[in-house]
Order: structure tokens, then sequence, then C-alpha cells
């Protein structure tokens, strides 16, 4: 299977197409036309969207922007997720005329670079409703479900909206260097061993990456480190700040602190305290 672009199966007579993921989930990075909402009812792990990191576990809400490249990597093999996929041209211009239906090319728009919420239990109504009810009553439930989410508090997932598909030799070095960095964040990596893993000189790669993320290697490497460095503060109160800035791959716990204050404007321990 291509890696890059992927095409969501899609029967020819509906416009909203409902999805359930368990297990590991679909672990090749990817991108759709469909603009994707996703709610994870069970597990946890880490979603790599566009230029950015993010943790996610039970309750979580993802707005995943149409050609926005991601990837959910599940931790655990219990891991359940729902998901809407729907593309404003599968309505039909007569319907995009309407006043809903321009409300669906706006949320489409908005959600371009993609964000995310916390499943309350109207949401997760409406989500059971899309999953079980078919017609009319989808798109009912589907209309409720994008003017819940357009009112809903919410986090921006990524600062950078990919401006076109990626080529399919893109999406196999994008995975390469992904999962390369995600698997040895712990431990030192030089700019020398990505870019191998990327075939490619480091001068060549530096550029590479840069044009590609709208940011520089080591600064999304940072990013996975932080990010590690939140889901271990938040579940693991046993560890001290020490052993986790080490677990998470930082040399040295000044260095952990600074970046770690630099991404989340307070301290690790401040933030393991006021974060449940």
């Amino acid at each position: 299977m291509k890696v890059l672009p992927f095409k969501i199966p899609k029967p020819s007579n509906t416009a909203i197409i409902f999805q359930i993921d368990a297990g590991e989930f679909y672990g090749q990075l990817h991108q759709h036309q469909e603009l994707q909402i996703s709610h994870i009812l069970q597990g946890n792990g880490t979603l790599l969207i566009a230029d950015t990191i993010h943790h996610f576990q039970k309750g979580d809400v993802f707005v995943i922007g149409g050609q926005q490249p991601h990837v959910f990597r599940s931790e655990a093999t219990d891991a359940l997720m729902h998901t809407v996929f729907f593309n404003p041209t599968s309505f039909g211009d007569s319907f995009l005329d309407l006043d809903e239906g321009k409300g669906v090319q706006e949320f489409y728009a908005f959600a371009k670079a993609g964000f995310k919420t916390t499943a309350t239990q109207e949401l997760v109504t409406i989500f059971d409703a899309i999953a079980q009810q078919e017609g009319l009553s989808r798109l009912a439930h589907f209309l409720l479900l994008i003017q819940l989410l357009t009112k809903s508090a919410y986090t921006p997932l990524s600062t950078f909206v990919y401006p076109k598909n990626i080529s399919e030799a893109d999406g196999k070095k994008l995975h390469r260097i992904f999962e390369y960095s995600l698997q040895h964040f712990s431990n030192p990596i030089q700019l020398e061993d990505i870019a191998h893993i990327a075939a490619m000189s480091t001068n060549g790669f530096c550029k590479y990456f840069k044009k590609r993320t709208n940011k520089t290697y080591f600064q999304f490497l940072t990013e996975i480190r932080i990010t590690k460095a939140c889901t271990l503060l938040k579940e693991n109160p046993e560890l001290s700040i020490a052993a986790i800035a080490e677990l998470s791959g930082f040399q040295t716990l000044s260095h952990f602190n600074r970046k770690f204050k630099y991404h989340k404007k307070v301290s690790p321990s401040i933030y393991r305290v006021s974060y449940p």
C-alpha cells in the first residue's frame, strides 16, 4: 500500500463515512482529501500531524484537516477510535449552495490545520448516532456534530498547512524519518544518523526537512521529547523530574527544564500538579 496518498474506502452513494479502528490503528504516515474527526474511546499513544507531535488518550477528539499528513501510533493493543470522514464536494453543488451547506464548507476551511478538543457527553451521543443511523438521520447528526465542534473550546494541532499532495517517495522518506525519531528519541540522535536514515547528505537533509515541516529537525525532535515528558509527568508520579528528563532523551536536567519551560510556559514540577 502506498504511504501517501491514502484513499478512504467510500460507497458511491454516501457523503459521510464512519469508521472504527481498533488495536494498533493504521500505522503509516498518510494524507487524504477528506476531513477527519476522530474520537478516542480507549487507549493512548502519539499523533504525528504535519509539523507537530501530540499525545492522545481516552476522551480526546481530533479534527484533522484535508490533506494534512498524519499517523496515529497507539501504545495499547486495546485502543479504540471512532472516526467520521467527509469532503464537502461529496455533498454536491446543490447542497453546498444552501445555508446548511455553506456551514459545512466553512467548517472544512476552519479545520484546515486541525484542532483538538475533549469529548462531552453530547458529542459522544452524536458520534454514537452517526454510527448507528443512515441516510437523512446520519446527515442531521453530522450537522449537529460540526456545529458542536465549532462552538467547543479547542487547541490547534498544527501551524503548518500542506499546500499540496506529498509524493509517494516523499511520504516514504518522511515516514522513515518520523519512525526512527519516535523509536530512538530517548537516545542521542546525531544529524548524521538521521540523514543516513533519509539517504541524504546532512546539508541536503536539513534543507529537505525544513522545507517540508517548517522547522528544523532538532526542533521536531525536542517536541517529541517534550511530549513524552508530559505523558510521564502525568502518568508516573513516582518518577523524579531527573528520571523523566533522562527517559525523555535529555542529557542534562538543566537543559530539560529550560526546554520544557520554553514549550509549556511552566516548569515540569508545576505542570505535573497543574495538568492532571
